[in-house]
């Protein structure tokens, strides 16, 4: 079998590469979206699975790929604004139609349960900061960022690449904070596991914040590994 992947191979290179290693990492809570830059080797520290293992799974899951002849989005050929219109229309249109839409159905879990499930008080407070954030950042993005990038991409000079440095290691900030609420919703509800006799609407609310966690993972990793790298590395 031909090793494609190696310890000291980058987390989100290898999503980059083979983008259905998420669901691996995401198993495994292996970050690669925020912690996208970290070497697979390190990673693994303190998780739950052996670096053979994993990197055997995943190569031999990535040559069965390429044996089926499996067709991969490959998001590093995309333009800037290509990339940029995906983000948007994907991704943001995602949050700014389920965060409003998500709000009221954790306020009435926790109105519902929160007296017998304590835990519901903290879930309802760091979904809401999450929400917060997320509707700042992606404004900030659309209104700010992404028209800089845009008219770096057109007329690129050092000027506007220093200005996008300094706007892109704002955004990797937001994301890191971003990413901890997530973490700390799944380590908070057990995985997203609700309890065994949880009404519909308290499992939906599971079933969607393990959603929207996906989707932000999808979401960060397209920036943190994808676009920003290439202004940040361009000549």
């Amino acid at each position: 079998m031909e090793t494609t992947f190696h310890g000291q191979t980058a987390v989100g290179e290898i999503v980059t590469k083979f983008p259905k290693s998420a669901d691996l990492f995401k198993k495994y809570k292996i970050d690669f979206c925020c912690g996208g830059d970290q070497k697979l080797i390190k990673a693994v520290e303190n998780k739950n699975v052996e670096l053979d293992d994993l990197l055997n799974t995943l190569n031999k899951s990535y040559e069965e790929m390429i044996i089926a002849k499996e067709t991969v989005q490959d998001w590093t050929s995309f333009s800037y604004t290509d990339l940029i219109n995906h983000i948007i229309n994907t991704h943001h249109r995602y949050l700014n139609e389920e965060l409003p839409q998500l709000s009221p159905y954790v306020t009435k879990v926790l109105r519902v349960h929160g007296a017998d499930q304590k835990h519901l008080v903290k879930v309802h407070s760091l979904f809401h900061q999450l929400k917060t954030e997320l509707e700042q950042h992606t404004i900030k993005e659309e209104n700010e960022v992404f028209p800089l990038i845009l008219g770096f991409e057109k007329d690129p000079s050092e000027e506007k690449l220093k200005t996008l440095q300094k706007a892109i290691i704002e955004l990797e900030d937001e994301h890191d904070g971003a990413g901890n609420f997530i973490k700390e919703l799944r380590e908070i509800t057990n995985d997203f596991t609700p309890p065994a006799d949880a009404c519909g609407t308290y499992r939906l609310v599971y079933q969607r914040l393990e959603a929207l966690e996906s989707d932000i993972f999808q979401h960060v990793h397209l920036e943190n590994n994808i676009l920003f790298p290439r202004i940040l590395n361009h000549k």
